[in-house]
């Protein structure tokens, strides 16, 4: 399991961790599926996680939630930033409620990356966009 400190952007879906559902955000449509951000957090960082179809309706804030072959990514919104999700490959699932340490800061999703000059395909934090989280 991975601490949410620990993610970095990348096109692959290898990320699996556990967190905690502190906040929803209303529920949308994207073409035609059900989309909605939560903030989400684990003992070491917060982030924003996209919910998608089924998801947006199952998990409520207090949910404790583990990710398997999760992605971290770019997703482009109006505020541009990373979020993780479960993807096609991944799976989320509720495994608890309520009983979880967090901190929400760092927010993972609120960090600037940009590609690393040597590896295009690694990426490294510059900044934080904002210190206001989106859900709010």
């Amino acid at each position: 399991m991975q601490f949410l400190k620990d993610i970095v952007p990348a096109a692959l879906n290898n990320i699996n961790t556990k967190f905690i559902v502190l906040d929803k955000g209303m529920i949308g449509l994207e073409g035609q599926h059900k989309t909605c951000l939560a903030l989400v957090a684990d003992e070491t960082a917060a982030v924003h996680f996209q919910m998608w179809g089924d998801e947006c309706d199952v998990f409520e804030p207090g949910d404790i939630i583990r990710l398997e072959n999760g992605i971290f990514s770019y997703i482009r919104n109006n505020r541009n930033n990373h979020v993780l999700r479960a993807g096609k490959r991944g799976k989320a699932e509720k495994v608890g409620e309520f009983t979880m340490a967090y901190v929400e800061k760092p927010n993972m999703s609120e960090i600037h990356w940009v590609p690393d000059p040597k590896n295009p395909k690694i990426y490294l934090p510059v900044d934080f966009t904002s210190h206001i989280s989106p859900t709010h």
